[in-house]
């Protein structure tokens, strides 16, 4: 049970680790570079291949077997593992990756749906946006970007702490 709770927590959280890191270093520069030319690809990502859907379940599951990891080897959440260098390095990483799981359900996920709105608006309409349009799709693409960049951060944090921490004392 042990092994199969440690692999799913290292297979989802490399997936959900990976993918933030490739789309806020790659994928958002490349679709804000396209310009409306990149609504299309972002709307077959999430709408089509359901990325979004993706970073939930591969967060959640992350999570939730890092929290199940935590309880085991600190048999019960004991003060003694907690404040061992080590027990301490996975808390920190897990408070991290939790702050990244919330960033994305409640800003990230908010804002991607709120541009493909607006991108299929565009795409409806069959001409070029409106300045209106392209002014507001440039910042949600913006803050798409910023907030990306923020929880690829944390991640890549939470990935340095377990990968650490079992070296601590």
């Amino acid at each position: 049970m042990l092994i199969l709770l440690r692999l799913t927590h290292i297979l989802f959280g490399v997936f959900w680790a990976g993918t933030a890191m490739f789309t806020a270093a790659f994928l958002i520069p490349a679709v804000r570079a396209l310009g409306p030319a990149g609504g299309p690809v972002m709307q077959q990502i999430a709408e089509k291949q359901k990325l979004p859907v993706y970073f939930l379940v591969s967060g959640i599951f992350t999570v939730l077997s890092g929290i199940a990891l935590y309880w085991h080897d600190s048999a019960g959440f004991t003060n003694e593992f907690m404040r061992s260098g080590g027990g301490m390095t996975f808390a920190i990483g897990g408070v991290l990756a939790i702050a990244a799981a919330l960033l994305g359900i409640f800003v990230a996920t908010p804002l991607g749906i709120r541009a493909g709105k607006l991108g299929a608006t565009i795409a409806a309409a069959g001409k070029p946006p409106s300045p209106e349009q392209a002014a507001e799709m440039q910042r949600l693409q913006m803050k798409l970007g910023m907030t990306s960049l923020l929880a690829a951060s944390l991640l890549t944090l939470t990935t340095i702490a377990m990968a650490v921490a079992r070296y601590i004392p």
